[in-house]
């Protein structure tokens, strides 16, 4: 009895499913009919070799929503590029921006900081999610005009990462201004930063940084009185825009260094906690789960269990299930089960497949 090939197993569990999610490196789609799989482009993605594209599974299951992701996209000239995380957030100009400023000209002084995340393979990975739901939103839409409701989620790294770049288009394309990087501050909103604390303890020297954010003008004025500081709440200073001119903020953000680096963490939060001053420890992962009553007050950190075949099992502590909705008890069911663990509830479920035809799917290596 023959085998089912790995390309029919997907196109088949395409036709009866409602979304395929992908992330190749995009190529040329073929147009050539679905007989002819041997003539496809050789810059074509797996999918499109393979007849799993969309004008090859839309005849059957026309209201497939496929979401695509990629480095730049399904189109243009970096179509084709290998694009991760890391190369997208610095053509996005993200990195650009992350790094300490050359005092003379504002520009990026040395190389530039990079957080210690995939930050845009989690940011693309949110673009899809949403894309994913508008996609079938819309499809639901179609389907009630007659319609049918299949369609393409186009996902870039690139274009994420640009869609958490605020105002630079606008900026450079009506003031010619070029955003760099601003250290632990942020351009234009003063004041906003880490402050030096404290050590943490006699034996060390190095301070614990703290973070303050009272950039609204009556947090402000608050703030400058509690630091002892009332001339810097003068009338020239009332208003955001007259904080921002270099010479003021470089004024308030010395009275406020001053004002905290002799002072513990505990200390500046409950001061500024009681004037109602947003305030925040900059912790660690061990700050956040073994003290972080916040987190734990609303489920955000999470025991699951992961259980272990021949033996009892283990707990690990991971993240919660975000954002919260209401009456809904959401939160990790697992902590990821083992890979193929339901290749066998899906090929059988799905698509009818007997043990027997599992089996000799794994003996020709084609599942696990």
């Amino acid at each position: 009895m023959a085998v089912m090939s790995y390309d029919i197993i997907v196109r088949q569990l395409a036709i009866r499913s409602d979304v395929l999610i992908e992330n190749f490196k995009p190529g040329s789609t073929p147009t050539i009919p679905y007989s002819s799989p041997s003539t496809h482009n050789a810059t074509s993605t797996a999918l499109e070799k393979w007849d799993l594209h969309p004008a090859a599974i839309h005849p059957y299951n026309p209201d497939l929503i496929y979401t695509r992701v990629s480095g730049y996209g399904q189109t243009g000239p970096w179509e084709p590029r290998p694009g991760y995380a890391s190369v997208c957030e610095a053509e996005s100009g993200f990195r650009y921006i992350n790094g300490f400023p050359d005092e003379a000209s504002g520009a990026l002084n040395g190389p530039p900081v990079r957080p210690n995340i995939s930050l845009g393979d989690s940011v693309a990975g949110l673009h899809a999610a949403f894309g994913t739901v508008l996609a079938l939103l819309q499809r639901q839409r179609k389907k009630e005009a007659g319609e049918a409701g299949g369609t393409t989620v186009d996902v870039s790294i690139l274009e994420s990462m640009l869609n958490l770049m605020e105002g630079i288009i606008p900026e450079y394309d009506r003031k010619s201004k070029i955003r760099g990087p601003s250290g632990s501050s942020v351009t234009g909103i003063v004041p906003t930063n880490a402050y030096p604390c404290l050590p943490a303890s006699s034996s060390s020297t190095t301070p614990v940084y703290i973070v303050i954010g009272a950039n609204g003008d009556t947090l402000y004025a608050r703030l400058m009185h509690l630091i002892g500081a009332p001339h810097l709440a003068s009338p020239q200073y009332a208003q955001n825009h007259q904080r921002a001119v270099p010479a003021a903020q470089s004024a308030i953000e010395e009275a406020i260094r001053a004002w905290t680096s002799v002072r513990s963490t505990t200390d500046v939060e409950q001061a500024l906690e009681a004037a109602k001053i947003p305030v925040g420890r900059v912790v660690n992962v061990k700050d956040m789960v073994e003290q972080g009553e916040q987190l734990r007050a609303r489920g955000a950190i999470q025991d699951v269990w992961v259980p272990s075949k021949g033996e009892d099992g283990w707990s690990v502590k991971m993240q919660g299930t975000f954002p919260v909705l209401e009456g809904c008890e959401a939160k990790p069911r697992w902590a990821g089960p083992d890979l193929g663990a339901h290749t066998g509830d899906v090929l059988g479920g799905l698509l009818g497949l007997s043990e027997a035809e599992l089996q000799r799917l794994k003996e020709k290596d084609i599942i696990g």
